[in-house]
């Protein structure tokens, strides 16, 4: 039998979406194209690849290995571009990395910036993601690095520290909340909030509330933690941020902050990989440059479990 890198690619991809229509864009194939690819792979393989039901595609047993396989050939591919890329003058190479909106909001901006103007030959792919979803495609090979929260489970991955990322309510001063200097969650379900339009935080921040059996109440959603505070400071709602956005905001803003006891208001961000071995020399070098970031900033040096 005899597959090429796009089908390679178009199969993970279909694995990754749980759909062909939705792999085949990711993969940018029309779907009749990835279609006809998926059965031809069936027919050289002389085995059934994919099962298609009402709640989506999934491998079969055939698959799982195909898949497996399909990593390395695909990861190798990669790390063969970049170890090309520090010889050959001009030929680029791309790091998918996966992050939580805490990640991409307040940390990798700065944290970022240098490594990539010292490194012009090289992009990072850069998604926003639920910590959740982050484990399962770094596990799973579709991302080389993802930055996570504590409150899932990693095991299989590799940790490095990253940042510690505590969540605080945002109230306009004069609110019956601003003397507290903390309060539960629980407290706070009946009053009426701003959040993000969308986003992992959000989500994260609404199931929480459902677990608590309560659906959040909101006047407003926006884009961004500045808009959340700003919103908040005209009295609109409360508003859950990040502390280091809301402090930022609070010098220029009528704001003040009550601390979240909750545990989950509390999280130690990680960088997650499947092995060192695995990276290639440019995704060790960005990993190690953020890690050396947050003992800078943090004068944090926690050691984290490595799972076996």
């Amino acid at each position: 039998m005899w597959y090429d890198l796009t089908d390679l690619r178009l199969f993970l991809a279909v694995l990754e979406a749980g759909s062909i229509t939705h792999g085949a864009t990711a993969a940018h194939l029309s779907l009749a194209a990835a279609s006809e690819r998926l059965r031809d792979m069936e027919t050289a393989g002389g085995v059934k690849l994919l099962e298609r039901g009402r709640r989506g595609t999934v491998p079969t047993e055939a698959g799982n290995a195909l898949a497996h396989h399909a990593r390395i050939v695909l990861r190798q591919l990669a790390q063969m571009h970049a170890e090309l890329g520090d010889i050959t003058k001009g030929l680029r190479a791309t790091i998918r990395l996966l992050a939580n909106t805490a990640a991409m909001t307040e940390f990798l901006p700065d944290r970022l910036g240098a490594w990539l103007a010292a490194h012009p030959h090289i992009d990072v792919d850069l998604k926003e993601r639920q910590s959740t979803d982050i484990v399962k495609a770094v596990s799973a090979g579709f991302a080389e690095a993802g930055i996570i929260s504590d409150a899932v489970d990693t095991a299989g991955l590799e940790l490095q520290p990253f940042a510690v990322d505590r969540l605080v309510v945002a109230v306009p001063r004069g609110h019956a909340l601003a003397a507290k200097k903390q309060i539960l969650f629980l407290d706070i379900l009946h009053e009426q909030f701003v959040g993000l339009a969308r986003g992992a935080l959000q989500e994260h921040i609404d199931g929480h509330a459902a677990r608590l059996g309560k659906k959040l109440t909101f006047r407003a959603r926006v884009r961004t933690f500045e808009a959340i505070c700003g919103m908040v400071a005209q009295g609109i709602g409360l508003g859950i941020v990040p502390q280091r956005a809301a402090r930022r905001c609070r010098s220029s803003m009528p704001l003040s902050l009550v601390s979240l006891l909750d545990p989950w208001a509390t999280r130690h961000l990680s960088i997650c990989y499947r092995s060192k071995d695995d990276l290639c020399a440019h995704t060790q070098g960005l990993l190690m440059h953020l890690s050396a970031s947050t003992k800078q900033t943090d004068g944090s040096s926690r050691k984290l479990h490595t799972p076996q």
